[in-house]
């Protein structure tokens, strides 16, 4: 009998490069735990993320969320000669949980996801958006009236997918004044919430990815982390329905002045046109989804997590670095 091959696909792989500039940001993020100070701490894991971007070797656009210190679209050259430049969109978060992050909290993680150029929706004025994430068993069953179907509908949608009691779901939501109805919904049908005051990225990553602790994701987050959760969830298999969630009239006024339609349904297609999408995570503190950074004499532990999307490939990576070298 053969054995089964494996097919080797030549394309580079450019979530190995993007996995060092979140360990930098990871490591260098880390020294903030507990501190009190996250403007500084996320000012600090940006420019070591953006100090490994400026050495490899692609060119694009990159966005990040917009807070004081730091620019929402800067333009990266990469500066070796090997195998030319890589024209590619970015989309990153030095800290997804920065308050996490400042007070100690599990849960933080330094986060960033790529793809050919050209082919990350722009989300132009907006901040929000509103976010359904499910795994791969549940994507087919997953319809975009989830969005407007009360939240007990929707959860039995997604129990008789995964032949469970509601009872028996999780959902994964941050802690906001804007989801106090939708939580009082969810508690009514007896299903359970896991509440985190930041950190919306990881729980789209732990509600895409099979036999998980997380049955699915609600609520409304950042745009940003939007794009990013996309790309993971899209390298995962999962699935994502997602709407412009305009939280204030500026908002609002901007999006439509610019043709944006507030009650289209988007997927993860419509937000990442390529499947050639890769994902880089590393943890900062200890979550449900990674190891944070570890201090260990003369070295540091970092564990991250790598996906792609043209191979569906999953990496955890753990990786020891010389602390006189970072």
């Amino acid at each position: 009998m053969s054995e089964p091959s494996i097919s080797i696909r030549p394309s580079r792989n450019l979530g190995l490069d993007l996995v060092r500039a979140t360990e930098a940001a990871a490591l260098t993020a880390a020294r903030w735990m507990g501190l009190g100070r996250p403007r500084q701490a996320d000012q600090a894991a940006a420019k070591a993320m953006c100090d490994i971007l400026n050495h490899i070797v692609v060119e694009g656009e990159i966005c990040l969320p917009e807070e004081e210190g730091l620019q929402h679209h800067i333009r990266v050259r990469g500066g070796g000669s090997q195998g030319g430049v890589t024209p590619v969109d970015l989309v990153l978060d030095p800290i997804d949980g920065r308050e996490l992050l400042a007070y100690g909290y599990p849960g933080a993680i330094s986060v960033m996801a790529g793809a050919p150029a050209n082919t990350l929706w722009d989300p132009g004025p907006a901040r929000y958006m509103e976010k359904l994430v499910v795994d791969a068993q549940i994507a087919d069953a997953l319809v975009p009236e989830c969005l407007d179907a009360p939240a007990a509908w929707t959860l039995a949608l997604v129990a008789r997918a995964k032949g469970k009691q509601v009872g028996n779901l999780t959902v994964f939501m941050l802690d906001r004044p804007r989801h106090a109805h939708l939580i009082q919904e969810i508690r009514a049908t007896g299903a359970h919430i896991m509440l985190r005051t930041d950190g919306d990225i990881a729980g789209a990553v732990i509600a895409a990815m099979p036999e998980n602790s997380v049955d699915l994701m609600m609520g409304i987050g950042g745009i940003i982390e939007g794009l990013i959760a996309a790309c993971a969830v899209k390298a995962i298999g999962g699935k994502m329905l997602c709407r412009l969630a305009p939280q204030g009239e500026s908002e609002m006024i901007a999006l439509r002045d610019q043709g944006f339609d507030l009650q289209r349904v988007m997927t993860c297609d419509d937000l990442v046109s390529s499947q050639n999408v890769f994902f880089a995570a590393t943890g900062i503190t200890d979550g449900l989804l990674l190891e944070g950074v570890r201090y260990q004499g003369r070295y540091a532990t970092s564990n991250s997590l790598i996906l792609r999307g043209e191979t569906g490939t999953r990496r955890i990576i753990h990786a020891q670095h010389r602390l006189t070298e970072l």
